[in-house]
């Protein structure tokens, strides 16, 4: 029960720096699910919940960058519809 707790009570903290930044809700996010999915899959390898936290939250921070990277451009360079006329 203590590991659990300590598990979220980390990703609290590192979801809380990272929300301090200029873009901090989708590096939050990115830091809250990978932290999330990171401390799980940690804890099943070996019982290394924080690392893989700690590591979880690193990647789904970039995840959410890239991601949100991805859809900057997509707002700036928009792909053209095919025409129905185009036969």
């Amino acid at each position: 029960m203590t590991a659990r707790l300590s598990l979220f009570a980390l990703a609290a903290a590192v979801a809380l720096g990272f929300a301090a930044g200029p873009a901090g809700e989708a590096q939050a996010k990115g830091c809250l699910k990978g932290a999330l999915v990171g401390g799980v899959a940690g804890h099943y390898a070996g019982h290394h919940a924080v690392a893989g936290a700690i590591g979880g939250c690193i990647v789904g921070h970039h995840v959410a960058k890239v991601n949100e990277e991805k859809q900057k451009q997509q707002q700036l360079h928009p792909t053209p519809e095919p025409s129905a006329t185009s036969k």
